[in-house]
């Protein structure tokens, strides 16, 4: 039995109490149980019905629910042909990388028949955050969100909202979107784009034959609410807005920022954003929609529609429906001077643990290239050419082991080397006219650390086949931006303009399009931790490394031994 929340179903939380001890005294920690059955369901969108893999039969999927502290159980059994992994999205996994998911990374995926049990405590995390499946193009379907309240007793940084209501960005595709990265892989072409946005799973009334598949917030006059927004969309940064309505961001990525007012929010594939809505005194005699539509600053194909859902107040005499639609206006398509403005908003609202100083300090470029055809036919690229994507110039390969596999129990001959470059391995002009030479190394190369290592990250765009927004997300870790720029990224003047004092803390950054964005973290949490980028087209194209982030002294700094029922390859 489920409650429905706004349009997306919540489970019933099965959980167990149970007591521990510490040195100051008793206190007592919920163990939260979930079961996901990966199955296939009939699904209706633009008056095509295609069966989906979903969990529980669920589109979106069911909410996880719990509270800082808690212990989070999740048996995953698979009931289709197709293998998965389920990655939790933004959960810090401090010493239980087993569950975080990414396939081949940190296990093998779970096959037909079988089950996984993810077991994982949440520290020191309260907000929104999600999951999804992360093997293939299989999250297109398999995604949900995660809402960690705080701790009993412990309040918001802001007042009351009067309700939350979850906000999820995804996409719709007719056709399967396993059949279109592999034939976008075979011809070395961009891969087609999805039919429609949706919210919370709806497409809403600006797609053909779906009016009737929209979502509606119905809200009560002079009350504030709490929308907690995910972007789940496969390929598709995003603006959001709501006509005629501010909103107040308090919250990114779990992490509470210093508030501040837009009347149009941008959110990159994997990022969460937390807003508040103050809803007017007076119920207004018109409804207003919500849009959101990609930011694009590529040159490949996407699909510039516009997802709508409805904002309409509660009318005694349910005479709402007949109001006029008023609607927002966002900015426009490659409004990348928006984009750099709101990312300058973002401050953390209390001074967080920033590294004064720094171990280590690498130097990713990261963007498209182009590959010679290998197939013997003419490839669909630029000039007969096939899209790659790469770090440093290594396009990632996937192994066939997972890494953390191979890692904990010394077997890496075969599966992969520790020569990530710590810099690009040849200089250019990242962000001007590219090299003749744009070919990527096939390689699956790690970058080893080691445990407290203090980190400086540069992640730096390139222009080969053009400058391109990239949405990084970081597995295992929280990081600091504390700086960003337009550009060639300068490493003698750039860092005295760093902020080491109040920067946003976040577990996905996008990088500006034709510039670079600095960032820092403390690698505390033994194990492999993949990092790529949030667009699925680059992450299959290669765009993705991983770190190795080695034991340090004692059990508490230890990756502990793999659970019983880990997958096996």
């Amino acid at each position: 039995m489920a409650a429905t929340l706004n349009g997306l179903l919540l489970p019933v939380l099965v959980f167990v109490l149970f007591l521990t001890h510490s040195a100051s005294g008793k206190h007592s920690r919920l163990i939260r149980h979930y079961k996901f059955d990966i199955k296939l369901k009939n699904v209706t969108r633009l008056c095509h019905t295609k069966s989906l893999i979903t969990v529980n039969g669920q589109f979106p999927g069911p909410a996880i629910v719990a509270r800082e502290g808690d212990r989070v159980i999740i048996k995953v059994k698979n009931h289709i042909s197709n293998n998965v992994s389920i990655h939790w999205h933004g959960i810090r996994q401090l010493r239980s990388g087993w569950a975080d998911g990414p396939a081949y990374i940190t296990q093998c995926p779970v096959q037909n028949g079988q089950s996984y049990k993810y077991k994982f405590t949440i520290t020191g995390q309260r907000g929104t955050l999600w999951w999804h499946a992360h093997i293939s193009w299989l999250r297109s379907s398999l995604y949900g969100p995660i809402i960690i309240y705080p701790k009993k007793n412990a309040s918001y940084p802001f007042p009351k909202p009067h309700q939350e209501v979850p906000i999820i960005f995804g996409e719709w595709w007719n056709a399967d979107t396993e059949t279109v990265i592999n034939q976008a892989m075979q011809n070395g072409g961009g891969p087609n784009v999805s039919d429609a946005y949706t919210i919370n799973g709806m497409p809403g009334p600006l797609y053909n034959c779906s009016a009737k598949d929209t979502f509606k917030l119905k809200v009560i006059p002079g009350k504030t609410y709490l929308l907690r927004i995910i972007n789940a969309a496969l390929n598709d940064e995003l603006f959001f807005s709501i006509a005629n309505h501010t909103m107040t961001v308090v919250e990114t990525d779990a992490v509470y920022v210093k508030p501040f007012q837009s009347n149009t929010i941008l959110i990159s594939p994997g990022q969460t954003t937390n807003v508040l809505l103050t809803t007017r005194s007076q119920p207004p005699t018109a409804r207003f929609l919500m849009y959101a539509r990609p930011y694009v600053t590529g040159s490949g194909t996407f699909d510039n529609s516009t997802v709508a859902g409805i904002l309409e107040y509660a009318f005694p005499n349910s005479t709402a429906g007949k109001f006029p639609l008023i609607k927002p206006v966002l900015p426009a398509l490659n409004d990348t001077s928006f984009a750099t403005n709101f990312s300058k908003k973002m401050r953390s609202l209390t001074p967080p643990p920033v590294p004064q100083t720094v171990d280590r300090r690498f130097l990713f470029t990261i963007g498209l290239g182009l590959n010679p055809c290998t197939t013997g036919q003419t490839c669909q690229g630029p000039n007969g050419t096939m899209f790659g994507a790469s770090i440093n110039n290594i396009s990632f390969v996937m192994p066939t082991t997972a890494l953390l596999q191979a890692h904990f129990f010394g077997r890496s001959k075969g599966v992969y080397n520790r020569t990530f470059p710590d810099n690009p391995p040849f200089l250019f002009n990242f962000t001007g006219t590219p090299p003749n030479n744009t070919r990527t190394l096939f390689d699956t190369r790690v970058k080893t650390i080691p445990f407290n290592t203090r980190v400086e990250l540069v992640l730096q765009d390139t222009s080969i086949v053009g400058p391109e927004s990239h949405p990084l997300h970081l597995h295992g870790f929280n990081f600091f931006i504390v700086g960003q720029g337009v550009g060639n990224y300068n490493a003698s003047s750039d860092p005295s303009k760093f902020n080491l004092v109040d920067p946003p803390e976040r577990n996905t950054v996008g990088v500006p399009s034709g510039g670079w964005v600095a960032l820092r973290f403390k690698a505390d949490n033994p194990g492999v931790w993949f990092m790529h980028c949030h667009l699925e087209a680059h992450t299959s194209w290669g765009l993705k490394m991983a770190w190795v982030v080695l034991n340090g002294n004692g059990k508490s700094q230890s990756l502990p031994p793999p659970p019983k029922d880990l997958p096996s390859c």
